[in-house]
Parts: structure tokens; C-alpha cells; sequence
């Protein structure tokens, strides 16, 4: 099992959350988070210029089974790209995922996910 954490631009979450519901990958958690990686210049953000120390972004969570890994990072590859990619669009996290336990049923594994 693997964790996999995402960064993204928030105007890819719709097109993200599109692309891993055709990957069959319908578990996910949505955070909105601020940060900053290597944008240099201020951006736009709502009409107002955002300091690059506190850039919008959004953190998608995704628990899955070793099967699943590649899918969802192919998925989340193809949708959170600006064009042919620009800085900015984001990084994917794979962190190895010791347990999982349903809290409604105390099923533990690859299957509580």
C-alpha cells in the first residue's frame, strides 16, 4: 500500500478529480494549502497579487493498493500539466503506507482502503 500525496494548481483540481475517476480511483482528500517551490515572480490570484512565499495550491491525498500507484500518478501527470508543463504545477509524493483501518468496521489492509 502507498500514500500518495500531490500538489496542484487549483484550477487542475476538477480536471485531476476527472482524470482519476476514469483511472477507477475514487478515494481521494482534497486540501487547500498555500506554499511556495520555485516561482520567483508575484502571480494572480482572485484579482490580487499573491507573495510567491504564499502561493494557493491544492494537496490531494490518495491511499492505494501497489496496483494502483502508476494509474494514479499517470492520471494525476496528465491533468495537473499547464501546457507542456510549466513551473509551478506541482509535485507528486510516493511514501509507503504501513496500515489502513476502517473505523466503521476495524478492517485493516489493502482491503480498508
Amino acid at each position: 500500500m502507498k500514500l500518495i500525496i500531490a500538489i496542484i494548481q487549483p484550477d487542475k483540481l476538477d480536471e485531476v478529480h476527472q482524470a482519476l475517476i476514469a483511472a477507477e480511483i475514487f478515494r481521494i482528500t482534497v486540501s487547500r494549502v498555500t506554499g511556495h517551490g520555485q516561482q520567483e515572480d508575484p502571480e494572480l490570484y482572485r484579482g490580487e497579487e499573491v507573495a510567491p512565499s504564499l502561493i494557493p495550491k491544492v494537496r490531494l491525498e490518495i491511499a492505494v493498493n501497489d496496483a494502483f500507484v502508476e494509474p494514479t500518478v499517470n492520471a494525476i501527470l496528465g491533468a495537473a500539466k499547464h501546457g507542456g508543463g510549466t513551473i509551478g504545477d506541482g509535485k507528486i509524493f510516493i511514501m509507503p503506507l504501513e496500515e489502513v483501518i476502517r473505523i466503521r468496521t476495524g478492517e485493516r489492509g489493502g482491503s480498508a482502503i
